[in-house]
């Protein structure tokens, strides 16, 4: 019988997966390249819905302030769409921004305002997060001119039920399947960050169809190189670091959370900007360190990614500094987990999405090694795949 950490667990028989505690957590992030391309055709499906509805309000107020909300993986999911479609989007008609609704429900006035026509993007895998409904509510109760996308993967769940029946609501589900059973967000994630990109995204359909099937592709080609994560996921560490610029830095967020939940903070993680990680954070690299810089593709950007991966490796601490990228320069003197140079024009908005499923790979493999179980990784039952425990408290009417 093969040792914990030897399974290759994407291609593992059930009974293998079920024996580590990983079966539904190995399916969900296997079926993913599936799932996007169901996300692309929700979207070509829906597509003159979503433009007339986005039209109505642009044509009614001007300029409209959209906030991307979510709570956890799901507020990543913002972080990581925002520097792409404040780029690639309607900036005459939309000014992007995106914070966590744990941060607007503590602080709403911070972040709500009345006068301001606003549209109010919720991300949520189950919709039942109590910050979730509550960012809604407040947003309702404080803003005048008030419009809404749910992005859910539950059509039952809280967030979806407040969207439906309001006119001023659009209500969007995602694939059925990427409502994950398992602890962590993986299609989730992924697919209601590929529904933003192409949402407001001002490209051609035929242009982002063929995003997709790239990414499809990309992501095809993660999994059938499992044993290549699972090989740096064998090697003596205690820390991660995951570093990215510009859309990849909201990745950075969400696949150190992977780590972080899977292995039930067996491993300490840390996540920065390549250019911010030498304002103090570069402090926590040891000899016990895994360093992974995922590299933007724009020529601009990448100098600065590739500058901190050279400087990590030369600097001779890390237990490995590692590139993930699409592959460009001839040679490079570290390791690099690479992707062919045929993507090398694809976006870093759409390029978020198949280096995600590189990190989840790596999380599922770390916390089988340690012999953490990811399809039930808290042994306390502290932590939730529903956030319970939240006490919302009424904010007062008037201000």
């Amino acid at each position: 019988m093969p040792h914990r950490g030897e399974i290759p667990i994407l291609a593992a028989s059930v009974e293998e997966l079920q024996r580590v505690g990983a079966a539904v957590t190995a399916r969900e992030i296997a079926q993913q390249p599936e799932l996007w391309a169901e996300t692309f055709a929700s979207y070509r499906q829906q597509h003159e819905r979503f433009t007339q509805f986005l039209n109505a309000i642009t044509q009614k107020h001007g300029r409209v302030r959209v906030l991307f909300a979510g709570a956890g993986s799901s507020a990543y999911v913002g972080d990581a769409a925002l520097p792409f479609v404040a780029l690639t989007g309607d900036q005459a008609a939309f000014a992007f921004h995106a914070t966590p609704t744990t941060s607007i429900v503590a602080n709403p006035t911070s972040y709500l305002r009345h006068d301001e026509p606003t549209l109010l993007v919720s991300f949520a895998r189950s919709g039942n997060s109590p910050e979730s409904t509550a960012t809604v509510d407040l947003a309702r109760q404080l803003v005048k001119d008030l419009y809404e996308i749910a992005i859910t993967c539950a059509p039952d769940g809280n967030l979806a039920r407040q969207a439906r029946g309001n006119e001023r609501s659009l209500l969007w589900l995602m694939p059925e399947r990427s409502n994950d059973q398992g602890f962590a967000m993986t299609g989730s994630f992924t697919c209601m960050l590929l529904a933003t990109l192409l949402l407001f995204d001002r490209r051609p359909l035929a242009e982002k169809e063929r995003y997709v099937s790239q990414i499809c592709a990309m992501g095809r080609d993660v999994i059938a190189r499992e044993e290549e994560i699972r090989a740096l996921a064998g090697l003596d560490f205690q820390r991660i670091i995951y570093l990215g610029s510009g859309p990849l830095a909201g990745v950075a967020r969400e696949v150190q959370l992977k780590v972080l939940e899977l292995t039930a903070g067996k491993i300490a993680t840390l996540c920065d900007t390549s250019l911010g990680f030498r304002h103090g954070p570069k402090s926590f690299v040891d000899e016990q360190s895994l360093v992974f810089v995922l590299v933007s593709n724009d020529p601009y950007t990448r100098q600065y990614d590739l500058d901190m991966l050279r400087e990590v490796h030369d600097d001779g601490i890390a237990r490995l500094a590692c590139g993930v990228l699409v592959r460009q320069e001839a040679t490079l003197p570290m390791k690099v987990f690479a992707f062919p140079q045929e993507y090398a024009a694809l976006p870093d908005g759409y390029l978020t999405v198949p280096f995600t499923l590189f990190g989840q790979i790596l999380a599922l493999h770390t916390a089988v090694k340690l012999g953490n179980k990811p399809d039930t990784p808290s042994p306390t039952g502290t932590v939730n795949r529903v956030v319970k425990g939240v006490t919302i408290h009424r904010f007062p009417e008037g201000e």
